[in-house]
């Protein structure tokens, strides 16, 4: 018998409940610690703009649904859930760090930074950090590294969301500052636009000339 477009839903729905149920398995592993924060970064490979990194300490009864990997979301998606984030959570903190800054102590330097400055504006201190894949030298706090972490943790999900939604955004008012090599759209990453548009144009301020000395 084909099922109904009600049927469909609830269906699609429990699939849903059951995944962010298996992502609450690091939460629920560590759920003697009191604030657990997830932490993750953005914008390590792209060619202009800052790298910014997120931690997010979500609360323990959290019923957010269709957090994930900040790649595996749409950008609608990823908006809504960066709004429902931001309103739920017990606390968010964001770190950049600047293109002058990528160049001068190279990129996975300035993402070390940039995670330490995340976690520092937190504004209620976490006993535990679950990070995606790294662990952040000159943190006291107890971590755990978990290899594609935004896809296995819930906390870990909502800093992908938090940090993605907050670079692209900032991509989009560097595109108006700089219109030739539009930024609101390939948001800083080496796609064949953005790479004619720095020959023909040059480089700006917010380039990261360590990353663009070979092109």
């Amino acid at each position: 018998m084909k099922k109904t477009a009600q049927e469909k839903r609830m269906e699609a729905y429990e699939k849903e409940l059951q995944r962010t149920q298996e992502m609450k398995r690091y939460e629920l592993e560590y759920a003697a610690y009191a604030h657990i924060c997830g932490i993750d970064e953005v914008g390590r490979g792209p060619l202009a703009g800052p790298v910014v990194a997120g931690a997010v300490i979500l609360p323990k009864d959290c019923s957010l649904l269709y957090l994930n990997d900040s790649k595996k979301l749409s950008e609608k998606k990823r908006e809504e859930l960066y709004e429902k984030i931001m309103e739920t959570a017990v606390s968010v903190g964001i770190g950049y760090n600047t293109p002058a800054r990528i160049d001068e102590i190279n990129i996975l330097q300035a993402t070390y930074e940039a995670m330490r400055e995340a976690v520092g504006n937190l504004s209620v201190k976490p006993d535990l950090l679950l990070n995606d894949a790294v662990t952040i030298p000159e943190i006291e706090i107890r971590q755990v590294p978990i290899i594609k972490g935004d896809a296995k943790s819930i906390s870990i999900a909502a800093a992908s969301i938090v940090a993605k939604v907050t670079r692209d955004r900032l991509m989009v008012k560097y595109g108006e500052v700089y219109p030739e090599y539009g930024f609101a759209s390939h948001k800083g990453y080496g796609t064949a636009l953005h790479r004619e548009a720095i020959k023909k144009y040059g480089p700006t301020p917010i380039h990261r000339k360590s990353f663009i000395k070979n092109l």
